[in-house]
């Protein structure tokens, strides 16, 4: 802290200390508003709530394993099918409640244009739950 003279021959220079107080005085203040403040934000409607006790219902949705292999051949659950009687499946799937979920397993050298064809049918039909199955890798 600088430290004036009492010579009256040494011009005082200017000050270069920072002063702290109005700092500190304006902190407290927005110390003690959040103080008051804070606990009017938390106010709750308290409910007297029923208790019940009941256990989860979980229900397994049904799914559709759709085989694509590399060489074109289509499969659903294991069926070899052709891809003109995809049309009546994923009509009659689309139907059920809850609806199925179709879980594609594309061959990784299959063409990409019979997943397309698949997925656009399936999607035409009214099917919403369209995945694909994979593998992880192995180090």
């Amino acid at each position: 802290m600088a430290m004036g003279s009492l010579d009256p021959r040494r011009a005082p220079g200017p000050m270069a200390d920072i002063n702290v107080v109005p700092l500190v005085d304006v902190m407290l203040v927005l110390l003690v508003i959040f103080i008051i403040t804070t606990p009017l934000l938390t106010n709750a409607v308290k409910i007297d709530l029923p208790k019940a006790s009941s256990a989860p219902n979980i229900t397994k949705a049904a799914h559709i394993e759709l085989g694509i292999r590399e060489n074109g051949d289509l499969y659903w659950n294991g069926e070899k099918v052709t891809m003109d009687q995809f049309a009546s499946r994923f009509a009659a799937a689309a139907k059920e409640q809850p609806q199925p979920e179709l879980h594609i397993r594309a061959d990784r050298h299959a063409e990409y244009e019979p997943v397309a064809k698949v997925m656009s049918l399936a999607a035409r039909a009214g099917l919403s739950r369209i995945g694909f199955v994979t593998e992880p890798e192995r180090d």
